[in-house]
């Protein structure tokens, strides 16, 4: 214990000489977290749309009014003709056009089905679907607004019999993005940093010579692996402790579970990415190699495969069945469970037992490469 308390000591004082794996490890993913947070959104603010009013009265008015103080939507054009809203949404100065017929008025006070059309850029197929679902969102409220205006006016009027719809949203009631994503971001932070971390430094003390130095002397090859691993191991739990802190006072995304559960479930994660780091670190010579390879055989699969930005649910089946390889899936179910929904290890455990397995295997494999490349 006495020789891998001094590696330890040992990889500290490389780290703190080492200004700019310092600046990785513990500034870095603040940053990522930072950017990604605002970055990483699907919210919509102020979208570009274009007017056509073939009906100009005050009704008229009135409904685009409602969707200008949505706060979603700005009135960037006033057109006269449906040639002008062809070549602006064609130029791409508005993502959307509101085009308001001549009788749009008479046939809301005669209570006549009413329509109105929107033109939308569909270049950009999930913009377009979020601004096509706020502007429906506006125009039923502003169709029951009508309804009920009329009806308080001319009560003997009979409303025809329709469904209203009651929606209740649960663990995310104001539908923001942020609290979505932002414990993903996490995920994505904590794998990044402890893999790069791990492999980079090794890889460094291979190309300096400092490896093969220590494999010289009396320490044995599972000091050396355990030393090596554990200041990483104490840097992820740091970086854990540091995203969480960021999440929940930067960005007020709630935090509803236990946080002893979210960082025993996180140190079932790193186990993981050490593995992945060590094993990066076993194949490749240089850390420009470590860096090209984790990033082109981990990361970005992991990205792309994890849930963390597209819904594993409308990928292809032979590509969902693929995702049960990828930790990251796993983690990012239970974080998003403990932060937004406050689940406990009786919901959680489907996910932790393929996520201990899976860090306890690629840490094992990894380890045994690792100590076969310096027997």
């Amino acid at each position: 214990m006495k020789t891998i308390y001094y590696i330890i000591v040992k990889e500290f004082l490389q780290l703190r000489r080492d200004r700019r794996m310092f600046g990785l490890s513990f500034m870095a993913p603040v940053i990522q977290l930072m950017l990604l947070g605002y970055a990483a959104t699907t919210d919509i603010k102020d979208i570009p749309v274009l007017v056509y009013d073939q009906d100009r009265t005050s009704r008229s008015r009135e409904f685009i009014n409602q969707f200008v103080n949505s706060g979603y939507f700005v009135v960037e054009e006033e057109a006269h003709s449906l040639n002008e809203i062809d070549r602006s949404i064609e130029d791409g100065h508005v993502w959307m056009a509101l085009v308001i017929p001549t009788d749009f008025s008479n046939d809301l006070l005669a209570l006549r089905q009413t329509k109105v059309q929107l033109l939308a850029d569909g270049s950009d197929a999930n913009s377009a679907n979020i601004s096509i679902g706020y502007a429906l969102q506006i125009i039923n409220t502003y169709s029951r607004s009508i309804v009920a205006e009329i009806l308080k006016r001319s009560p003997q009027l009979q409303q025809p019999a329709r469904v209203t719809p009651e929606i209740r949203v649960w663990y995310n009631p104001e539908l923001k993005s942020r609290n979505f994503m932002v414990p993903g971001v996490l995920a994505m932070v904590l794998m990044i940093i402890t893999t790069t971390l791990t492999s980079l430094a090794i890889v460094k003390e291979k190309e300096i010579g400092t490896l093969e130095q220590l494999m010289v002397t009396p320490i044995k090859p599972y000091q050396l692996i355990v030393g090596k691993l554990l200041p990483f191991v104490i840097i992820g739990g740091l970086d854990v402790v540091l995203v969480i802190l960021v999440a929940r006072f930067w960005f007020d995304v709630p935090l509803r579970g236990s946080v002893t559960l979210l960082l025993a479930l996180s140190g079932l994660f790193v186990l993981t990415t050490l593995g992945l780091g060590l094993f990066v670190s076993t194949i490749s010579k240089t850390q420009q190699q470590a860096m090209m390879t984790a990033q082109f055989f981990f990361f970005m699969p992991f990205l792309y495969l994890s849930g963390f930005a597209f819904p594993i649910e409308n990928m292809p089946r032979v590509i969902q069945y693929l995702t049960y390889l990828i930790p990251l899936r796993y983690f990012i179910v239970i974080i998003r469970g403990v932060f937004l929904k406050g689940v406990g290890i009786a919901e959680l455990w489907p996910q932790a037992i393929p996520l201990w397995i899976f860090g306890l295997a690629i840490l094992t494999l990894s380890v045994l490469r690792f100590r076969k490349r310096l027997g």
